[in-house]
């Protein structure tokens, strides 16, 4: 059993499929594969691997993933940031020409294989490095995300107490007014060369004639970072675990492993709460925001009066309105391929594309008009302008909108409901991630875990909450955002656009389009001129586009004004290199490992294995029959200048 599953880890990128005791190798699998497994349901399509137990499950599950964080505490504040309303035009356009192809093809792909974002490279072997980067870069990300849950976890559980304890009655006292200020006494030496300085809160005014009165940091940056994080002043200052965001850690992870213990089974039973409970809360947000007086002006600035169409000729805008889609749908993750591989094969993938695209879409439009509002409430009590109060990322989810609810009525209420919410929309997020890892795993040694999916799920689990570890120091907020800036910004727009070269330019077009009809039925050529234009031109160019913009305008992390050492800017390019370096590194494999000349083994390394096509022999039909395998394999010619398949739909 032990040589089998070690001859599947070298398998799962680099196997050739010509090997000589691939046939043994199968017996035993298919030996091992009949055993019973908790994770597959009797009435599954596929006896294997499982599929969802419904539909519903399976949107709730990507409706879930796709919208996260991202849609709370970034697309409002882009939308403010580029003209209000008008930033809705560039953003439908790049939702139409690049968010809804990528997830339509990543959806397709992985239904159509049964596959991981791995083994789906079955179709373009030399490319089988960008699922391998795919897994990585999600590997990182997870380790982060559940940080920014445990964030979330100890702010709900500090909210059940009143006064808020980031509220500015906690912090400095009855008579604390809403601009505490820093009254710093200011002494000179003999020789005038030290300066001296000695500063305190006061909620009322320096009345010493030797103070200067300056703006105070706000009771909520200060909780924020004084009582929450103990953050040290820089990255190269670590200071001790911060134990009780490990506590919030370990419980979120164990929230995770509990969710994902049985697989899709247990977290497709999750989400009919976890999915659907961060609407009602931003339903209630908005209506309870909307009563406010100051909430007016907190539209206004959203998406009112205050929209700006002059922005639209800014190459900014356009670059940020098709970044927010690129990553708000969690494209090139692979967890849309993860996820969609346990879909009946005769799913309409299609269909599921659009809603699910529409949805995160509105539901970042939806979620700007919650948060504004209370923001411009939280104005109107500082009697300040909207721009002044407005954040984004860290700024907005744990310091300007804690600090905003923290003026409502019954402030407790309404901080409960809204960090319970960001828990449930970074589990959602969190479990795809994780799902990732476990799937990927489970189709490289299916012979090993296929009964033993709950001992994946909780060793990936216990791993990375040990990775986590200096997440959760003094300088942890520092190691979120080198990840966080180096991990899931270019490396994702890399695979995505190797993605779409892979399928478009050297596997075929013509193709794909085949294997999605063998799902969704045949279409007509009308329908498919719009997908073909995206896939073959317009996509890649977008993504093109954006990934040069973002390395000639790249800056180094910074946090709180706090500039990073180098040696964390090198090790941040080390983590981007790492994810990366895999895909020359498995390209160089396939083509070492392929037989004739030069010229020969690159075509070969892109012709797709024949393990390629639909999991299931049901499903295989004539294009994918044994027999046509064979045939197709058969009739390939190899010439020093030529490659000719008899599939005419495949060029290279």
């Amino acid at each position: 059993m032990r040589k089998y599953w070690l001859n599947d880890l070298r398998g799962l990128v680099f196997r050739n499929s010509s090997t000589g005791d691939q046939e043994s190798i199968h017996e035993v699998q298919k030996t091992e594969l009949q055993k019973p497994d908790g994770h597959v349901g009797g009435g599954d399509e596929n006896a294997e691997r499982g599929n969802w137990t419904n539909k519903r499950e399976y949107m709730l599950s990507m409706v879930g993933y796709a919208v996260g964080l991202g849609n709370v505490w970034r697309f409002p504040y882009l939308t403010y940031k580029h003209g209000g309303g008008a930033f809705l035009i560039p953003y439908t356009i790049m939702l139409a020409v690049a968010g809804i192809p990528l997830f339509f093809l990543e959806s397709s792909l992985g239904q159509f294989a049964s596959q991981g974002p791995i083994n789906v490279w079955r179709v373009v072997p030399i490319l089988q490095g960008v699922g391998v980067t795919m897994v990585l870069v999600s590997t990182l990300v997870s380790i982060y995300y559940n940080v920014i849950i445990a964030y979330s976890l100890f702010y709900l559980f500090a909210s059940f107490q009143f006064p808020l304890p980031w509220s500015c009655v906690a912090w400095y006292g009855e008579n604390c007014t809403a601009s505490p200020q820093v009254c710093t006494n200011v002494t000179m030496s003999v020789n005038e060369s030290l300066l001296a300085l000695n500063s305190s809160m006061s909620s009322d005014n320096c009345t010493q004639p030797s103070a200067l009165s300056l703006p105070g940091r706000s009771p909520s940056e200060q909780y924020w970072d004084e009582r929450v994080l103990l953050r040290t002043p820089s990255m190269a200052e670590t200071g001790p675990v911060v134990w009780h965001l490990a506590l919030c850690l370990l419980l979120a992870w164990i929230l995770v492993g509990a969710a994902l213990y049985k697989g899709i089974k247990s977290s497709g039973k999750v989400v009919y709460f976890t999915a659907t409970f961060p609407y009602v809360v931003l339903l209630i947000l908005l209506i309870q925001g909307a009563i406010q007086e100051g909430a007016r002006n907190g539209i206004e600035y959203y998406i009112g009066s205050q929209s700006n169409l002059s922005k639209l000729s800014e190459a900014e805008v356009w670059k940020d309105a098709a970044s927010q889609i690129f990553f708000s749908l969690s494209i090139a993750w692979g967890g849309v391929t993860a996820l969609s591989s346990y879909n009946k094969f005769h799913n309409n993938c299609f269909q599921d594309a659009i809603v699910v695209c529409v949805t995160n879409c509105a539901t970042s439009i939806f979620a700007g008009f919650a948060i504004f509002s209370i923001l411009g409430h939280m104005a109107h009590v500082y009697n300040k302008p909207v721009d002044e109060v407005v954040a984004s990322g860290f700024g907005l989810a744990f310091i300007a909108y804690p600090d905003a609810l923290s003026q409502l009525p019954v402030a407790p209420l309404w901080s409960i409901l809204f960090f319970f919410m960001l828990l449930t929309l970074g589990l959602d997020s969190q479990f795809a991630g994780i799902e990732v890892i476990a799937t990927c795993l489970q189709d490289a040694f299916p012979t090993f875990f296929k009964t033993r999916r709950s001992m994946v799920t909780v060793g990936v689990c216990v791993l990375l909450f040990l990775l986590a570890l200096p997440c959760i120091t003094g300088a942890g907020i520092y190691w979120v955002t080198l990840i966080d800036h180096f991990c899931s910004g270019w490396v994702l727009l890399f695979a995505g656009l190797l993605e779409l070269i892979g399928l478009s330019y050297i596997y075929g077009l013509n193709r794909f389009i085949k294997d999605i009809e063998m799902m969704i039925g045949r279409k007509s050529t009308t329908f498919w001129l719009w997908w073909r234009a995206c896939w073959f031109f317009i996509s890649p160019v977008v993504i093109l586009v954006i990934l040069i913009w973002s390395l000639y305008t790249f800056e180094p992390p910074t946090y709180g004004g706090v500039a990073y050492p180098d040696w964390g800017v090198s090790l941040g390019w080390s983590m981007t290199a790492f994810c990366l370096i895999w895909i020359p590194i498995v390209a160089v494999w396939k083509v070492a490992n392929s037989s004739g000349s030069l010229w020969q083994r690159v075509k070969a390394a892109c012709r797709p294995t024949e393990e390629w096509g639909p999991f299931l022999e049901c499903h295989r039909g004539e294009r994918y029959s044994d027999e046509q395998r064979h045939w197709r394999t058969k009739s390939v010619e190899i010439h020093s200048d030529v490659f000719i398949i008899s599939n005419n739909n495949t060029r290279l």
